[in-house]
């Protein structure tokens, strides 16, 4: 077998490949002389087919299968030999002339950068810390409250929080526009479920008022006909409900699992779930801090094979949360996280690789029975990630990732960034990484 690369645009390898004819003319033989022993064509007894017809029946396929295999064992040593690492399957052009006795063939693909690990001495990573007051428990056991709240009419005005009843007719130069119309909808004011204007012209109207909002439609706007157009609403308030919240008292606390009415326990139980909220947080910003280091600290051509699987993923992902597979969505939306995530994989891929990680079985046991003890049997649930090496995959590759972010940490200035719980809670980690 004969090789020789050519060094494409980037990170693309051209490598051509020769076969041996003779392996591959032995191997065809043997195969037509297997398959004469069972044949069966018109003229001809079983296992008596001429090898001449055999092979102007069968030979062109079974050249094809022979050459097939070949193609694939010969690329893999290959690479071996050229010491290349591919970083998606190749496209293979073949070059065959039986006349000539030639078989051969090109394959074209892109190769995985060389990554240098870079210096982080002297780098500063932001470590962000928080702690837990009575303020915040109690701004979440409001948010509980509010969570339940019921609704009861009022013959008052409206104000920000009301959930009214309307109906409303739009109209655009004086006509109705599709869409623009409706009866019987729900809207609390101050959700932003309307378009500008539209909520704060109801404030102040009672039930069974009627208002005139005179608005114009955003530009840019989901519906492109009405982007940036002045429209009038006529608007009719049927009813108007307010918000009644929920005393903190036995009967509440028993929804959230304090069967005993206990209100201190439940207290204790808001600030425990609040804890582990707390950290997850705290891990994910840290985690983006470094992230974004090691992205700063490294400069790598992607090849875009990887790119562009990274984006098929990522677009399979959110057609499969949104329910809707069918639905097109432009690559565009994705390039840039995808190119995050391919950098980052190389990155990390390369430190563990240096510095011999694996994952730690205390963190990967302490992060399955953190995750079961959500769940109501939190054995059966590590069980079934213990069960098989397979389940715990996804969690061994997390822990492996932070035992990466504890080891940039030691290799840079840590600076502490003390925040409160609802600044934390602002924004949550980014997607991938």
């Amino acid at each position: 077998m004969q090789v020789s690369v050519d060094t494409g645009e980037g990170l693309e390898r051209r490598m051509k490949i020769d076969l041996p004819f003779e392996q591959i003319a032995a191997e065809v033989e043997k195969r037509l002389q297997k398959l004469g022993r069972s044949a069966r064509m018109p003229g001809f007894r079983p296992g008596k087919v001429p090898m001449k017809v055999l092979r102007q029946r069968y030979g062109e396929a079974v050249h094809q299968e022979v050459f097939g295999e070949l193609v694939e064992s010969s690329f893999s040593e290959a690479l071996m030999q050229e010491s290349l690492r591919p970083a998606g399957m190749p496209r293979i052009e073949p070059e065959i002339d039986p006349v000539e006795q030639r078989f051969g063939y090109t394959a074209i693909f892109e190769v995985l950068p060389q990554v240098e690990v870079a210096s982080l001495a002297g780098r500063v990573v932001k470590s962000p810390v928080a702690e837990i007051s009575d303020e915040d428990i109690d701004a979440m056991v409001m948010r509980l409250r509010r969570q339940h709240a019921t609704r009861q009419p009022v013959e008052r005005a409206a104000a920000t929080g009301d959930l009214l009843t309307i109906s409303f007719v739009g109209t655009l130069d004086g006509e109705p526009f599709e869409g623009g119309s409706a009866t019987g909808v729900k809207l609390e004011l101050g959700s932003g479920r309307m378009i500008p204007g539209f909520e704060d012209g109801l404030i102040g109207a009672c039930a069974g008022d009627q208002r005139t909002l005179d608005l114009v439609f955003p530009d840019p706007y989901q519906a492109e006909h009405l982007a940036g157009k002045p429209v009038r609403f006529e608007v009719t308030v049927e009813t108007v409900e307010e918000s009644v919240l929920p005393e903190v008292d036995a009967t509440f606390v028993e929804v959230f699992g304090v069967a005993d009415g206990d209100i201190a326990r439940f207290r204790q139980d808001v600030r425990q779930n609040m804890e582990r909220e707390m950290k997850q947080r705290l891990d994910a910003r840290r985690k983006d801090a470094v992230m974004d280091l090691l992205l700063e600290a490294h400069e790598i051509e992607l090849p875009a094979v990887l790119v562009a699987e990274e984006i098929r993923a990522m677009k399979g992902q959110m057609l499969e949360t949104l329910g809707s597979k069918g639905m097109a969505l432009p690559d565009g939306m994705f390039e840039e996280a995808a190119k995050r995530r391919v950098s980052l994989g190389l990155i990390i891929g390369e430190i563990v690789k240096r510095q011999g990680l694996r994952p730690d079985a205390q963190r990967v046991r302490a992060a399955v029975e953190e995750n079961a003890s959500t769940y109501e049997h939190p054995q059966a649930v590590v069980d079934y990630f213990y069960s098989d090496p397979k389940h715990l995959a996804s969690v061994e590759s997390l822990v492996l990732e932070g035992q990466v972010v504890d080891w940039v940490l030691g290799q840079v200035e840590v600076e502490e960034e003390v925040l409160t719980f609802a600044q934390l809670s602002e924004s949550g980690p980014r997607p991938g990484f």
